[in-house]
């Protein structure tokens, strides 16, 4: 990709969650477009097994960090550590997330304070540390990785909801703060895909509904969320900032 708008070539990017699915997948595509990226969660053996399979396959650097992002000091230590380590943040992709099932009536209050540090503040809390040096840049990419629940929603997902849909707010905002300075703010909003979250804590049953409600018929793979991903991080998606893009197989487009 080292003559077209979507080149990463020279540009340092930040992943969360980047060991397992949609993360894994966007670090991958960004790796191949030329990008030096470093992936964080809480587990060191994804995070190095990761590490080295996509650096063997692109050759590109790949660098990783352990980090609870449910942990203020910890989203604080990743952002210096990315910063150190990789010279310079360009892209930042808030993907690490959580979704806890449960009745309004029964939220305990850790669990609500859990899924609001690490679904919505540990975003904003990277996007603060990392922006000022985007701005003295004057370019800089951050894209937050929403849900088709902060549209629409079902029984029980009250906190992943809250968070997911707070974070739309967040996007529009930042990017009148952040447009003059050539930065870039963006949510995807990916409907049903095939990562570890959701077949968790979905029966066969709802899987099986959820893939007949999509327009396609079936659930998205993650290499199918990175190419969007990749147009909103790259100089493809520079006019586009303070937008939504839905990712989700046509699933909200149904009614009945």
């Amino acid at each position: 990709m080292k003559n077209t708008i979507f080149s990463l070539n020279g540009r340092s990017a930040l992943v969360t969650g980047g060991s397992r699915g949609l993360g894994k997948a966007m670090t991958n595509l960004f790796a191949q477009a030329g990008a030096d990226v470093m992936i964080s969660s809480r587990n060191e053996e994804e995070l190095r097994a990761t590490a080295q399979e996509i650096h063997d396959a692109t050759e590109a650097r790949i660098e990783y960090a352990v980090a609870d992002l449910a942990h203020r000091d910890d989203v604080l230590r990743l952002a210096e550590s990315a910063t150190a380590t990789l010279g310079k943040v360009d892209i930042l992709v808030n993907n690490a997330g959580h979704n806890l099932p449960q009745p309004i009536d029964q939220i305990r209050d850790e669990d609500w304070d859990q899924m609001v540090e690490l679904n919505l503040t540990s975003c904003m809390v990277l996007s603060r540390a990392l922006v000022p040096g985007m701005k003295q840049r004057r370019w800089g990419r951050i894209l937050h990785i929403s849900s088709m629940m902060a549209l629409a929603s079902t029984a029980g997902r009250n906190a992943y909801s809250a968070t997911k849909s707070a974070l739309l707010g967040l996007a529009k905002a930042s990017s009148l703060d952040l447009g003059p300075y050539n930065v870039t703010v963006n949510c995807i909003v990916p409907g049903p895909f095939l990562t570890d979250m959701p077949m968790s804590i979905l029966s066969q049953e709802q899987q099986d509904a959820m893939a007949a409600r999509t327009a396609l018929g079936r659930w998205g793979r993650p290499d199918e969320l990175a190419p969007p991903a990749l147009l909103l991080v790259s100089e493809a998606g520079s006019y586009i900032t303070g937008s939504v893009l839905v990712v989700d197989g046509g699933a909200l487009a149904r009614v009945f």
